[in-house]
């Protein structure tokens, strides 16, 4: 029997281009994501043991459903919208991430800043990440009654607001579940104990993990 040498040889080549083509869609797959945290005091676990808080948490269960991603936590306590928003140009350009966890503003209301300015700022880091292709999460934070009815209200319904007119993914409140209970706050009634921070992250996990999906 002869073998036709040109055909052979037009097999082994369709065979290797097949191979190279799997093994480029398997490195592809298993390129790990990039989540990155630009948060606050409650995202920086200050008061607590280091590995204790929500962004570590997070960590933790990725690595326990297997989910090939890396958290780069970029919190700083007393961070503000305005903060933020000069940060993350060069944290987009140095960590290229796929998702942006956007958790601040307790700051801006603490300090009593007007709530225009803040709005501008959650908008221009939502336009910020998603002209550089990477998904937002932002995360909606609620203050005491105490600083008036027109300004809580306003707070509140600005992250609905712009996650709506930006198309981002939302956390509908942060602390739900825990805000309500005193004994999870410490001492200084601000921050919240580690005993709450597994519910804060539950609240973020099932947004966050639609955005992992995509």
């Amino acid at each position: 029997m002869r073998l036709n040498f040109k055909n052979t040889l037009n097999f082994f080549s369709a065979v290797i281009f097949v191979v190279l083509g799997l093994l480029m869609t398997g490195h592809a797959h298993s390129a790990p994501k990039t989540i990155l945290v630009l948060g606050d005091s409650l995202s920086a676990e200050y008061g607590l043991t280091r590995g204790t808080g929500w962004v570590a948490l997070l960590e933790k269960k990725l690595q326990e459903k297997k989910i090939n991603a890396r958290v780069i936590n970029a919190s700083i306590s007393g961070e503000t919208s305005s903060g933020g928003k000069t940060r993350l140009g060069a944290l987009l350009k140095i960590h290229q991430p796929n998702i942006v966890i956007v958790e601040l503003g307790g700051n801006d209301a603490l300090r009593g800043l007007d709530l225009n300015v803040s709005e501008q700022n959650f908008r221009d880091m939502l336009n910020m990440t998603k002209a550089s292709k990477a998904k937002p999460l932002l995360v909606a934070m609620q203050i005491p009654p105490n600083y008036g009815k027109a300004y809580t209200d306003k707070f509140f319904s600005m992250y609905a607001k712009l996650a709506k007119e930006t198309q981002s993914a939302l956390v509908p409140f942060f602390l739900k579940g825990v805000a309500d209970k005193p004994e999870m706050f410490q001492p200084d009634r601000i921050h919240l104990t580690a005993e709450a921070h597994p519910t804060m992250l539950e609240n973020v996990w099932g947004p966050l993990q639609k955005l992992l999906r995509k």
